[in-house]
């Protein structure tokens, strides 16, 4: 794969970013017996709002990130890559961004949460430096917690 780039999404970028979430969430949707929310995010407001970034190559968009403040809080909402391009540190590249950002910005943790159908994410998020905080139903979907101090 040739060398990534990270930027700041546009406008042109929406229809690529849903086919990432579609393709890269997908496999969660037997686990969960639904769609996961990133399924349906409003991808084109995200974007116009400034919230995503995208990590791009010469075969272009291969993930993306979701990351915004929220009063004196600073949330990731959700990341996801191509899954022809799982395992290449693409996600860890996206998640460095936001923290680079967030710290940058004056904030002092990052939260962030998981569906508890995504094991995979439970695992990897304590080896990125997060702590678990708590589990809960939050808007239909089990929920698990996780910050960040920066």
């Amino acid at each position: 794969m040739s060398s990534v780039q990270i930027r700041e999404a546009i406008e042109t970028d929406v229809v690529d970013i849903q086919l990432c979430a579609q393709q890269a969430y997908v496999k969660y949707v037997q686990r969960m017996d639904r769609e996961p929310a990133p399924m349906h995010a409003d991808f084109a407001g995200q974007v116009a709002r400034g919230y995503v970034t995208v990590a791009t190559s010469q075969a272009g968009l291969v993930g993306y990130v979701v990351a915004y403040s929220e009063g004196s809080q600073f949330k990731l909402e959700s990341v996801a890559v191509m899954p022809d391009c799982g395992g290449r540190g693409i996600g860890k590249l996206l998640i460095e961004h936001v923290e680079k950002t967030a710290k940058h910005a004056g904030y002092k943790t990052i939260e962030l949460y998981t569906n508890e159908a995504m094991t995979e994410n439970i695992t990897m998020y304590p080896k990125l430096g997060y702590i678990e905080v708590g589990r809960k139903l939050d808007d239909g979907f089990n929920r698990v917690f996780f910050s960040k101090l920066l």
